[in-house]
């Protein structure tokens, strides 16, 4: 097969493209250093709630993690010519970020069924955890004391979702144009920075369950 070369303005095109992504990634792995620095540093000063993490968390971390496998293997199709395969996994990986996205909203219902919302109370958990004191009160002293951990924890989260939305819209582009037979073997560049983005987004939550899961 003849690989037809990208013209000059092309490629200045496709560089453009590539540099916005990797700052993307980079603004967005500062935001979540940030947040996740916050968040020790407030832990760190008392008046805190310890409190198990849903379950459904660690079945958002599985899914996110197992996508990366469709989408990689959308990569591996569209550079051996293979356009079928590559809407396939396209269609697969977007399946599993639904399925994210909803493992998700069940996690925030179980705890808000526990009265543990962004702007609640300590006195409104319904659920065993642990208090971490500023001194010498007690969890029964400080009930009225906003429960910051939550609110972290719905930040960090919500947050993610956010930039997971991004990512299934960028994928809803990929795959209307794979369906169009728009990628070929000689320019795919769109899919391979969807899939650098859809990494990173598995990794980061990755990243951020351990450290809600570790650092609680």
């Amino acid at each position: 097969m003849t690989t037809t070369p990208l013209s000059e303005e092309e490629l200045i095109r496709l560089k453009s493209r590539k540099t916005l992504l990797w700052f993307g990634i980079i603004s967005i792995i500062m935001l979540f250093a940030g947040l996740t620095s916050a968040y020790i540093v407030r832990q760190s000063e008392g008046k805190w709630a310890q409190f198990d993490l849903p379950n459904a968390f660690i079945i958002s971390t599985l899914i996110i993690a197992f996508s990366s496998i469709p989408m990689q293997w959308a990569v591996n199709s569209i550079k051996h010519g293979n356009a079928e395969n590559l809407t396939k996994g396209l269609i697969i990986t977007l399946l599993l970020g639904a399925g994210f996205v909803i493992s998700q909203y069940v996690a925030w219902s179980e705890l808000f069924r526990d009265g543990i919302a962004f702007s609640s109370r300590l006195s409104d958990i319904r659920t065993d955890y642990t208090y971490i004191s500023s001194g010498t009160e007690t969890a029964e002293q400080a009930g009225e004391v906003g429960n910051v951990s939550a609110s972290f924890l719905y930040a960090i989260t919500a947050l993610h979702i956010l930039h997971l939305a991004a990512g299934i819209l960028a994928l809803f582009v990929v795959l209307s144009r794979s369906i169009r037979k728009k990628y070929t073997p000689e320019e795919y560049s769109g899919v391979s920075m969807c899939a650098t983005y859809w990494h990173f987004l598995g990794g980061l939550w990755v990243y951020l369950f351990f450290f809600l899961f570790f650092v609680r």
